[in-house]
């Protein structure tokens, strides 16, 4: 008997992880069906209290889309043409700063060799390379830009989906075994992603506001487009801030100096040392609950598996994984595994 109950659940694993790499292997394929789907699903949780609140009001659910959508056309748009005309000009430049860095390696491998320290040049160019380092720059935002170029195709989806919420909170209870704990978790879901990015974008505009400022004064050419970008990555959890600050510290470089590049970098580390280590908990309490560890591995997994959007998305995906997995008794201890303590759950996250 022990032995045919050992073969059943070694029989039942290995169908869930077959079922598992099958599922993972047609969300990879189908990724450029789902990057599309998923930004507006999560733009539609974001829009949904917008949204209630002006059916409140008794806004028509027409125009109150109508609203809706036409706010988050002018905001793309905003945000699109800053950057890409910030982008456009800074190319235009980047041979003159690529000539004036490749001369500053030249001379840091000069002084390098003086001391007996021999460092292939090639090697070094290939490190401080500020065409490189803005090309990564430029191909993630190009993945995102490319999946939002299919705009017209996420605005009719987030229209018909902001259209069913109403409807939609009515079929949960219809066709839910207990409708007050199911709506309560679609409410968790919904509350927790909203939160989320309404803090990050507000921690990430304090981010920018004062790098914008700072680099203006200090005379780095393209301070809106730095603030812009960096506005843009911190979304991105771990790497994003790291990313931002290369190419800027390169550029101070290549226009001031090695003092005026430090004082970039030590600019950047503490804007996202009091941000990310003070402020951001601060505002986000117990409402994203994901253990450090974790918050990274959800960065690598969702990135290899979605690209770039799944990269910035990495956060909402992972929490209302968590959540759902609280909301089910045989599943609780995968939510509890995903914390960032072994006591607190999705479930505590209502209060």
């Amino acid at each position: 008997m022990e032995n045919s109950s050992l073969a059943q659940r070694s029989t039942s694993l290995a169908v869930t992880l077959a079922s598992i790499v099958i599922i993972l292997a047609g969300v990879r394929f189908a990724e450029n069906i789902l990057s599309p789907f998923l930004i507006a699903l999560f733009i539609t949780a974001i829009s949904g209290p917008a949204m209630f609140w002006l059916t409140e009001k008794k806004v028509p659910p027409a125009l109150a889309v109508t609203l809706i959508v036409l706010s988050i056309i002018t905001l793309v748009f905003f945000i699109s043409s800053i950057l890409g005309s910030s982008l456009h000009s800074f190319s235009d430049n980047l041979p003159e700063y690529q000539k004036r860095l490749h001369e500053i390696t030249q001379s840091i491998g000069v002084t390098l060799n003086q001391f007996g320290i021999h460092l292939r040049l090639d090697e070094l160019k290939k490190i401080l390379n500020l065409g490189k380092v803005m090309s990564f720059v430029s191909s993630t935002f190009n993945q995102v830009l490319g999946t939002l170029t299919n705009i017209f195709l996420i605005l009719m989806m987030v229209i018909f989906l902001l259209l069913e919420l109403s409807s939609f909170r009515f079929k949960i209870k219809r066709i839910a075994v207990n409708p007050a704990k199911a709506m309560a978790r679609v409410d968790n879901v919904a509350e927790t992603i909203g939160r989320y990015f309404k803090i990050k974008a507000f921690t990430s505009l304090m981010t920018a506001v004062p790098l914008i400022i700072i680099l203006s004064i200090m005379g780095i050419d393209f301070p809106v487009l730095w603030g812009m970008i960096a506005f843009l990555l911190n979304f991105i959890p771990n790497i994003g801030s790291i990313i931002a600050a290369i190419p800027v510290i390169l550029l101070a470089l290549i226009q001031f100096g090695f003092l005026a590049a430090g004082e970039v970098a030590l600019l950047y580390l503490f804007m996202n040392s009091l941000i990310g280590s003070f402020i951001e908990p601060k505002l986000m309490g117990h409402s994203l609950g994901l253990s450090t560890l974790i918050v990274f591995l959800s960065l690598v997994f969702w990135g290899w598996l979605l690209g770039p959007i799944g990269m910035f998305l990495s956060i909402p995906l992972t929490m209302t994984f968590k959540i759902i997995m609280d909301s089910q008794e045989n599943t609780r201890w995968i939510s509890i595994l995903l914390s960032n303590s072994g006591t607190d759950s999705g479930s505590n996250n209502n209060s």
